[in-house]
């Protein structure tokens, strides 16, 4: 019976309350929302070009305020209560996703100030949108400063180092593939993509079944072997493919001399090779953590 009286309970507090939108974490949700919005359509008038990098942007500039609406109407109809009994750590996941929402927005400002700021003669509309973009990074961010050094939130997960750490690895990752170029013909290159994608669609799971409490206890085997297994085998194809990646693809094929910082395939092919370090620096480390059982990371 104290379960059941337990659920009736939670489910009496699951009313609608739109006082949440008049409180300071309701009106960063709002600005969140209005200025992704007005973000995305005015560089959506505006036009860009068919690159991954304006299809990041664009993404990112829906993607972000539909995740902030979704948390929004729940929060108001007081639906994370159930979400809390049931299955997640709610404050956990909001946190977490505005960490998320923190990286890809202040990432997609950067990038398109710097490759779609200034196409042919629409400079002043084009850092009119750089502006936008920044505001959004800005309000993204300060919901992060709100909820761990103002709120002082403690995260279980997905907003705690461990999960925050498998974020970063997967927004890598992400940076990578929308930066792949120049590797056609060039089978060398093609074994570094598929040192990419192998644990590029792990990642997701593994941080949404460590959110989902319920799921993790009805796994037939011990995530957190399988989480080191998974890190070794990523060491592995990130060591292969910091390798390979700048042996076949720049030599041979030194830096152009007209080649601007804005815009260059060159410096796009860089970044790939850039971002294989980072990847390769952050899977290594969170090996070690894991080891050691350090920095609330499990050991194993």
């Amino acid at each position: 019976m104290g379960i059941i009286d337990d659920i009736k309970d939670t489910l009496s507090k699951a009313v609608f309350s739109p006082s949440t939108l008049l409180s300071g974490r309701g009106g960063l949700h709002m600005a969140q929302i209005i200025l992704s919005v007005v973000t995305f359509v005015l560089g959506a008038f505006r036009g860009g070009s068919t690159h991954t990098y304006w299809n990041y942007a664009m993404f990112t500039w829906a993607f972000c305020p539909i995740m902030t609406l979704i948390i929004t109407i729940i929060e108001m109809f007081k639906l994370d209560v159930i979400l809390n009994l049931f299955c997640m750590d709610w404050a956990d996941f909001t946190t977490g996703m505005a960490m998320s929402s923190t990286l890809m927005t202040v990432s997609v400002a950067i990038t398109y100030a710097n490759f779609y700021a200034c196409l042919k003669w629409l400079c002043l509309y084009g850092w009119i949108v750089s502006i936008f973009a920044f505001l959004c990074a800005f309000v993204y961010t300060l919901e992060v400063v709100k909820d761990k050094f103002l709120d002082k939130k403690k995260g279980s997960y997905l907003s705690a180092l461990p999960g925050f750490w498998k974020v970063m690895e997967a927004f890598v990752s992400c940076m990578i593939f929308i930066s792949l170029t120049g590797y056609r013909d060039k089978p060398a290159l093609i074994l570094c993509i598929i040192a990419y994608a192998i644990p590029f669609p792990i990642l997701p799971l593994i941080i949404a079944t460590n959110i989902l409490k319920k799921l993790k206890k009805c796994l037939p085997f011990n995530l957190d072997r399988f989480v080191f297994i998974f890190l070794v085998i990523s060491v592995v194809l990130y060591i292969f493919a910091a390798i390979m990646w700048p042996i076949f693809m720049f030599r041979n094929n030194p830096r152009p001399k007209d080649c601007p910082p804005s815009f260059c395939i060159w410096a796009i092919e860089f970044m790939v090779a850039f971002f294989t370090y980072v990847n390769l620096i952050l899977f290594t480390l969170d090996l070690i953590f894991t080891l050691l059982g350090i920095c609330d990371f499990k050991r194993t």
